[in-house]
């Protein structure tokens, strides 16, 4: 456990290190807000949103608007540290992006997610890259259904 959280800390450190240089690169300023949040969001596992973010912050103590948040997400996406993963009720959830293509299986009913890795979503993104010559820098792959929980609940 403490080898895994070191490695967190780790990657965290990294991830803000890439994020310096792609502030410095586009002439925007480094505030102590903008740490703020990044160490929290590579702090979670899982997936976030806006709202509970800020609240996790708020909790411990840390004074930061949304829109800071609003401001540093666009931010963090653009130079690779972070991916959208889907939207629902009015606003989106992310992730930190992954080297590793993968999809996300999410239920309609009880909205529980979960990650799959499969091998043709790398073989997807390798046709359309050869194919159309874009360079993908992100892949959103959603599958909507019922868990086997709520199937049982829920005649669908």
């Amino acid at each position: 456990m403490a080898e895994q959280n070191n490695s967190k800390q780790e990657d965290a450190l990294i991830q803000l290190e890439v994020f310096k240089e792609y502030i410095r690169r586009k002439g925007l300023r480094y505030t102590p807000e903008r740490e703020t949040i990044i160490k929290e969001i590579f702090s979670l596992s899982g997936h976030f949103d806006v709202d509970g973010l800020y609240l996790r912050l708020r909790n411990k103590g840390k004074k930061l608007s949304k829109a800071s948040i609003y401001r540093t997400i666009p931010l963090l996406i653009d130079c690779g540290l972070l991916q959208e993963v889907y939207h629902e009720d009015g606003h989106m959830h992310y992730e930190p992006a992954s080297p590793h293509p993968h999809g996300h299986i999410r239920c309609l009913e009880c909205r529980r997610v979960e990650e799959f890795d499969d091998e043709r979503i790398k073989q997807i993104q390798k046709n359309v890259t050869e194919k159309y010559g874009y360079r993908i820098t992100g892949i959103r792959f959603e599958i909507l259904g019922y868990c086997p929980d709520c199937l049982k609940k829920v005649p669908v």
